[in-house]
C-alpha cells in the first residue's frame, strides 16, 4: 500500500474519530444544561433545610423581647421566599424546617421539639406549616403559568413573524428558505423543507404526484449538518399508504428521541446514523397540504437546545408549517398561470421568420419577470406578393393571459389585412377601427379585461421591403420608429411622425417611404428594450444605436449583443427585438414589358414570356405560363385600363404579374355550361400555387406563383 493511501486512511480515521468526540461532547453539553435544572431544585432543597434553622438560631438571643408569634412571621417570610423559587419539595421542606426549629428554639420550653405548651403556640405552629405548604402551592402554579405565558408569548412572536416574513414573494423556493430563516434559532437548530417535484413545476396537489420531492430548502446554527442539502432528489415508496411512505405520514408528529425510535430510522429521509452522531435528538415532522393534497414536507430538528420537542411546539410548528403551506400553493398556482400565459404567448409567436430573398431575420423575445408576468409584446413576417416581405412589431399594455390573448387577436389580424394586401397606412387604420370595436364590445357586454386594449393602448409598426425596387413602406402607430444601420456601420433613428397608439381612432396613419442599400439592417423593437426605471427612452435609442454600430459577426450575434447589453437585469416589462438585414433580387431575375392595349398584343405577350423562361432554362413551364400570361393578359386589356404591364420573376417559384390602371378586381367565379366566359381565373387557379390581387396608387396588379420545374 503506498503511503499516500496510509496517510489518506489516518486522515479519515482522525475525521471519524474527532466527528465522534465532538458529537460526544455536544451531547454531554446538553446532558449538563438538562442538568441544571435538578441543580437548582438540590440547592432550593438545601436552602429550605439550612436558611430557617440559621434564622431560627438568629433569633435565640432575642427571644425573651418578643412574642413567638412574631418569630413565626419573621420564619413565615423565609419560608415564602424559598418557596418563591418555584420548587414545591423545597417549600414543604422549608415550611418544616421552619416549624420545627420555632418550636425548638423559640417556643419555650426551649430546645425541646413538639412541646408545646399552649395551644396558641401549637396553632403558631401550625400556621407556619399551612403558610409554607399553602405559598409553595401557589409558587408552582405561578412558575408554570409563567412559563407557559413566556412559552404562549414565543410562539405568538414566531407566528406573527412568519406571517410578515414568509410568503414575501411568489417564488416557491424563497417562500422555503423563509421558513428556515424565521424558525432558526428559536424554535429549532435545523429546518428542512421539501416540496414535491410535480408541485414545483405548477401542477395540482395529488395523491399520485408526490412520489418525488426535492429539497428546496435546508439551514440552521451550522453549515455542517449531517442533512441532505438543498437540491435533493428525494423518491419515496410507492404504491403504498401515505402514512407509510414517509416518517410521520399525513399529519404532524413529535418524536421527542430520535435514538429510540424505530420508525424514524425505516421512514425518515435522512441517514439514520449521521444524523444522530451529530447530536441531534428530536424531530417535528409537519406536512405541508393544501386542498387535501400533499404539496411537501418540513422537519424542524433539535440538537444545542436541551430536552425535546413538546405537544405545544408541535402546534406552532403546524401552525408554521400551514402558513408556508398556504404561501407556496400561491406560488404554485402563480407557477402555473405564468407558464400557460408564457405558452400561449409563445405559441402565438412565429416560431420561425423566413424573408427568403427579401431579407435575412433574427428575433428575440424576453418575457418579464415573474412579479410583472407575461406580456403583450409580439412580431412577425409575413410573405407578401412579388417578393415582398412584411415586417411587423407591436405592444399590448399590461400584463397576463388577457394581455396574451388580445396580441394573439391582432397578430391574426394584421396577417388577414396584410393577406388582402393593404399599404401600412391603410392597415393600421384598419386595425385601430377592429380595436375600437373590440374594446366597444366588450365594455358593453360587460366583459371588458382588468385593461382593455384601447383602454392601456396597443401599439404597432407595420413596415413592406420589396426586394426588387429596395423600397421600404412603414407606418406607425404609437411605436417607436426602427433603427436603421447602413452598409458603412452607421446607426440611426428613422425620423417621421408617430401615429397614434390603435383603439384612440380619428386620425390616418402616414407612411414612410425609405429607398434602403443592400445589407441595411432594420432594428425593430418594443419600449420594454429602452425603457427602465432608470433609463428614459431618449438614453436607450442612444445606447441601442451604440450597440447595433460596433460589428458583429452575424445577426444573431447582433442579437445577443443587444440583449445582453440592455437587458443586463430583469425587467418589470417583457421585450422584442427584430433584425433585418435587408437583401436585393437581381435584375437578371426579374423580366418586365409594357404591353400595348391590343388584344393582338396577347400572342406577342406569351412569345415574350416562353423566349425568358427558356433564357433561365425553365422550358418546362413554357405550356402553363403561356395558359397564365394568356388569360391574365387578356383580362387586363379588355376589362382593364391602359397601361398595362408583364412580369415574370424568379424567386423559390416563379411569379407573373400582370398590372393596369384600372381599380376594378376580378373575382372568382364557376361558369355554368352554357357561358362563354368566366372560366379564365378558374383556369388560372387551377395552374397555379396560388393568386391575388394588390391595389396599387395608380390600379392593381393580378398576381400568380407557380412552382419551379425540378431541375
Amino acid at each position: 500500500m503506498s503511503c499516500g493511501h496510509l496517510d489518506g486512511c489516518r486522515n479519515l480515521g482522525r475525521k471519524v474519530t474527532s466527528g465522534k468526540l465532538w458529537a460526544s461532547a455536544r451531547a454531554g453539553g446538553m446532558n449538563g444544561r438538562m442538568d441544571a435544572g435538578s441543580r437548582r431544585s438540590w440547592m432550593a432543597v438545601v436552602c429550605a433545610v439550612v436558611a430557617p434553622a440559621a434564622v431560627s438560631a438568629a433569633l435565640v438571643p432575642l427571644r425573651g423581647s418578643f412574642h413567638p408569634v412574631d418569630a413565626a412571621l419573621v420564619l413565615v417570610v423565609v419560608v415564602v421566599v424559598i418557596a418563591a423559587s418555584g420548587f414545591r419539595m423545597a417549600g414543604l421542606i422549608a415550611a418544616a424546617s421552619a416549624a420545627f426549629w420555632l418550636d425548638f428554639f423559640l417556643i419555650p420550653p426551649y430546645q425541646s421539639a413538639l412541646a408545646a405548651t399552649s395551644a396558641e403556640d401549637f396553632a403558631t405552629v401550625l400556621l407556619v406549616l399551612a403558610v409554607g405548604a399553602a405559598v409553595s402551592e401557589l409558587a408552582v402554579r405561578g412558575r408554570r403559568q409563567r412559563i407557559r405565558a413566556g412559552s404562549a408569548h414565543r410562539h405568538l412572536d414566531l407566528l406573527y413573524e412568519a406571517s410578515v416574513r414568509v410568503g414575501t414573494t411568489l417564488d416557491m423556493t424563497r417562500t422555503a428558505q423563509e421558513l428556515v430563516q424565521v424558525a432558526v434559532p428559536g424554535f429549532a437548530d435545523f429546518v428542512t423543507v421539501d416540496l414535491a417535484t410535480a408541485v414545483l413545476g405548477g401542477e395540482e396537489p395529488r395523491a399520485g404526484n408526490s412520489a418525488e420531492l426535492r429539497r428546496v430548502a435546508s439551514g440552521g446554527i451550522g453549515q455542517d449538518a449531517a442533512l441532505r442539502p438543498a437540491g435533493t432528489l428525494i423518491t419515496l415508496v410507492a404504491g403504498v399508504a401515505e402514512e407509510s411512505r414517509f416518517f410521520g405520514g399525513p399529519r404532524p408528529r413529535i418524536e421527542p428521541d430520535l435514538g429510540g425510535s424505530a420508525a424514524w430510522r425505516v421512514q425518515g429521509l435522512e441517514p439514520a446514523t449521521m444524523v444522530l452522531d451529530h447530536g441531534i435528538h428530536s424531530l417535528i415532522t409537519c406536512p405541508l397540504r393544501t386542498h387535501g393534497g400533499l404539496i411537501g414536507i418540513a422537519s424542524f430538528w433539535r440538537s444545542r437546545q436541551p430536552g425535546p420537542f413538546q405537544p405545544a411546539e408541535l402546534a406552532a410548528a403546524t401552525e408554521l408549517a400551514l402558513k408556508a403551506a398556504i404561501a407556496i400553493d400561491n406560488g404554485r398556482r402563480y407557477t402555473r398561470e405564468r407558464a400557460t400565459a408564457l405558452t400561449l404567448q409563445r405559441s402565438l409567436l412565429p416560431r420561425r421568420l423566413d424573408g427568403q430573398a427579401a431579407a435575412e431575420i433574427a428575433s428575440r423575445y424576453l418575457p418579464a419577470d415573474s412579479r410583472a408576468g407575461i406580456g403583450g409584446d409580439w412580431f412577425d413576417v409575413i410573405q407578401l406578393s412579388g417578393t415582398r416581405v412584411a415586417l411587423v412589431i407591436g405592444d399590448v399594455a399590461g400584463h397576463g393571459i388577457y394581455a396574451s390573448a388580445t396580441m394573439g387577436q391582432l397578430r391574426t389580424a394584421v396577417r388577414t389585412l396584410a393577406d388582402v394586401d393593404l399599404p401600412p397606412g391603410e392597415l393600421l387604420t384598419h386595425l385601430d377601427d377592429l380595436v375600437t370595436h373590440l374594446t366597444s364590445d366588450e365594455q358593453a357586454a360587460g366583459q371588458a379585461g382588468p385593461a382593455s386594449a384601447g383602454e392601456l393602448g396597443a401599439t404597432c409598426l407595420y413596415a413592406v421591403y420589396d426586394p426588387i425596387s429596395r423600397q421600404c413602406a412603414l407606418a406607425t402607430a404609437g411605436h417607436p420608429l426602427p433603427v436603421l444601420i447602413t452598409g458603412g456601420g452607421a446607426a440611426q433613428i428613422i425620423s417621421d411622425r408617430i401615429g397614434p397608439p390603435l383603439g384612440v381612432g380619428g386620425m390616418p396613419f402616414e407612411a414612410t417611404e425609405l429607398t434602403l442599400a443592400p445589407g441595411s439592417v432594420l432594428a425593430l423593437f418594443t419600449d420594454g428594450l429602452i425603457e427602465s426605471r432608470d433609463r428614459d427612452i431618449d438614453q436607450g435609442l442612444a445606447q441601442l444605436c451604440q450597440i447595433l454600430a460596433q460589428p458583429a459577426v452575424s445577426l444573431e450575434a447582433a442579437g445577443d449583443a443587444v440583449i445582453g447589453a440592455m437587458r443586463a437585469d430583469r425587467r418589470a416589462d417583457d421585450s422584442a427585438l427584430m433584425l433585418v438585414r435587408t437583401r436585393a433580387l437581381p435584375a437578371d431575375r426579374v423580366a418586365t414589358w409594357d404591353i400595348p392595349a391590343d388584344p393582338a398584343m396577347v400572342a406577342r405577350a406569351r412569345k415574350l414570356a416562353t423566349g425568358q423562361l427558356r433564357a433561365w432554362g425553365l422550358a418546362s413551364a413554357e405550356y402553363t405560363t403561356e395558359l397564365v400570361v394568356s388569360e391574365l393578359v387578356t383580362n387586363a386589356i379588355q376589362h382593364g385600363a391602359p397601361p398595362v404591364q408583364l412580369r415574370l420573376i424568379r424567386d423559390h417559384t416563379l411569379i407573373c404579374e400582370v398590372t393596369d390602371a384600372s381599380s376594378t378586381a376580378p373575382h372568382l367565379r364557376r361558369s355554368h355550361t352554357l357561358d362563354e366566359d368566366g372560366r379564365g381565373l378558374l383556369l388560372v387557379c387551377d395552374l397555379t400555387q396560388s393568386w391575388g390581387t394588390r391595389h396599387t396608387t395608380s390600379g392593381k396588379t393580378i398576381w400568380c406563383q407557380q412552382a419551379l420545374p425540378a431541375e
